[in-house]
């Protein structure tokens, strides 16, 4: 029994490694991705206008090198290991010594967590792996909605089909392809009603597109009956803090917050404890 623990925590501390570098990446698409965006947007508008846009070099996730955004010093392979670097160097650029971000040791440490708790519950298998994908997904789609609004479908489309397909391979106890299937049906259409019921009172529109998404794939993920735990308290956690931010005066322009972080904390709060601790977390 001793060398079966010592065989797991092994596995799990090896998914944490792994999850530091895959943080390192995260860092990249939550910068990249809506600049990537962006640019494919104006190159439509510009083609229906007839015009042609200016060619810029190559930006995407792969290309170019990490880089310090203040002076544009290309890091060394020594000064892109996570965390480790952030250290040493003290978070700052070794050509200008303007600082770095501290969000980006602590998205490869969060990630590095998330994947040694994945495979620490469900030890080194498929459905501990698919956990980790999702994991990463959900915590690049609440950083890039936080910074822009925005909740790509290049990221919640596939979570939601991966949640799906993990139900139908039965790899997700409890969760099988009948829940996971209206779990995403339920999911998008409840936000669905909701907006279009805010629309037609307010004239105004509550949330995105991408929130309809996003709650759907939680519903693949968890199954239909997770769908009331998590908007509960993704509204809860919301409204707590856009009331802080609001006496705070860290409100953006339009007095908004989106939404999709708090759907991401809900959906955290189940792959940990559970859908149902999140009724008793809020006294249901």
């Amino acid at each position: 029994m001793r060398g079966i623990g010592q065989a797991a925590e092994f596995y799990a501390l090896l998914a944490g490694i792994l999850g530091l570098l895959i943080g390192s990446f995260l860092n990249v698409v939550v910068y990249r991705l809506p600049k990537m965006m962006e640019r494919q947007w104006a190159e439509e508008c510009a083609e229906l206008a007839g015009k042609t846009l200016e060619p810029i070099k190559v930006f995407n996730l792969l290309g170019p090198r990490s880089r310090c955004s203040a002076c544009g010093h290309v890091l060394h392979w020594y000064e892109n290991i996570p965390v480790f670097s952030y250290l040493f160097l003290r978070g700052k650029c070794s050509a200008c010594g303007i600082a770095y971000g501290v969000r980006y040791p602590v998205v490869e440490a969060v990630t590095g967590g998330l994947f040694f708790f994945c495979v620490w519950r469900w030890g080194w298998s498929p459905i501990a792996l698919a956990w980790c994908g999702f994991s990463a997904a959900l915590l690049v789609l609440a950083l890039i909605d936080w910074d822009t609004t925005l909740l790509p479908d290049d990221i919640t489309l596939p979570l939601l089909w991966a949640g799906l397909i993990v139900a139908a391979l039965q790899w997700n106890p409890g969760v099988n392809l009948y829940t996971a299937l209206w779990g995403t049906v339920g999911g998008y259409l409840s936000l669905w009603g909701v907006y279009w019921a805010f629309k037609l009172v307010t004239g105004k529109e509550g949330m995105g597109y991408g929130d309809f998404k996003l709650f759907g794939a939680l519903g693949a993920w968890f199954g239909w009956t997770a769908l009331v735990p998590m908007i509960l308290m993704a509204s809860v956690i919301g409204a707590l803090i856009g009331i802080a931010m609001k006496f705070s005066s860290g409100l953006r322009e339009g007095g908004y917050v989106p939404f999709g972080p708090f759907l991401a904390a809900a959906g955290f709060t189940a792959l940990f404890f559970g859908p149902q601790s999140i009724l008793q977390f809020i006294g249901l």
